[in-house]
């Protein structure tokens, strides 16, 4: 796993962290940095899925209430990933998480969560289980953060949830499942993930491997970035990483 941090340290910032836990092992394999806080962009609608998830379970809500008013995000991706969905002014619970999740849409997520109670009553509850994630209606807000440490707990809980309990916890995976993202070299359906970027910051939640078959799971951030708009450099580095560490788990298997 050196090699994984090593591509990373190539990275022109010294706010870089990792953390990489095998399923295999049931435990971490490689952690670097994992008390930085970053922005967590988009990948805070994974914070806001597991809430509606444990009112799921606690019943406080059902995945087929009905979620009203809903619009998408034209700066999104729902056209391409869900058209069936396009002129619906409502939409099951369930599929409006799925939909939040897979297209990173701020204005579904706005939808769910004053559904729920608006944003403060989601943060509670979140704060609930992990006391540092902070998220807000904006994504692009610099409140709207969280440590490595804890966003790898919360990986940590959906993943054996959804082994536990897949009724439950499909909503995420499936969001993860189906988000765009890929990198080359790595299939598809071995690599489900929530990626969340800023000018200057990249965060990175997922599941790497078959997800029935012992995967990698892996949170990375990295914070004061070159900008990101006209120098990739930073996006190719961390994408080289993800694609070593699929190497490390072909080596796994």
């Amino acid at each position: 796993m050196q090699n994984v941090i090593e591509k990373l340290k190539e990275i022109d910032s010294s706010d870089v962290g990792i953390i990489i836990y095998s399923s295999e092992k049931r435990k971490k394999v490689t952690e670097y940095n994992s008390n930085l806080l970053v922005p967590l962009a988009s990948a805070a609608k994974v914070a806001v899925g597991f809430c509606i998830t444990k009112w799921v379970e606690e019943k406080l809500l059902n995945w087929n209430d009905i979620v009203e008013d809903i619009c998408f995000n034209p700066k999104e991706d729902s056209k391409e990933l869900y058209p069936h969905f396009q002129h619906r002014k409502t939409l099951l619970l369930q599929d409006a998480v799925e939909i939040m999740i897979a297209c990173h849409d701020s204005f579904v997520a706005d939808r769910i969560v004053q559904m729920c109670g608006g944003w403060e009553e989601v943060n509670k509850k979140v704060k609930s289980y992990f006391l540092n994630i902070n998220i807000t209606q904006n994504p692009r807000d610099k409140e709207n953060n969280g440590y490595l440490s804890e966003m790898f707990e919360l990986m940590l809980l959906v993943y054996y949830g959804y082994q536990a309990n897949p009724e439950l916890w499909a909503p995420i995976i499936k969001g993860l499942v189906r988000q765009k993202g890929d990198i080359d070299g790595i299939p598809t359906h071995l690599l489900n993930h929530m990626s969340g970027g800023l000018d200057n910051v990249v965060v990175e939640i997922g599941i790497l491997g078959d997800l029935n078959h012992n995967p990698f799971l892996y949170v990375l951030g990295a914070n004061n970035l070159p900008k990101r708009n006209v120098n990739l450099f930073s996006d190719q580095k961390i994408m080289d990483a993800i694609r070593l560490l699929y190497e490390e788990y072909l080596d796994e298997k």
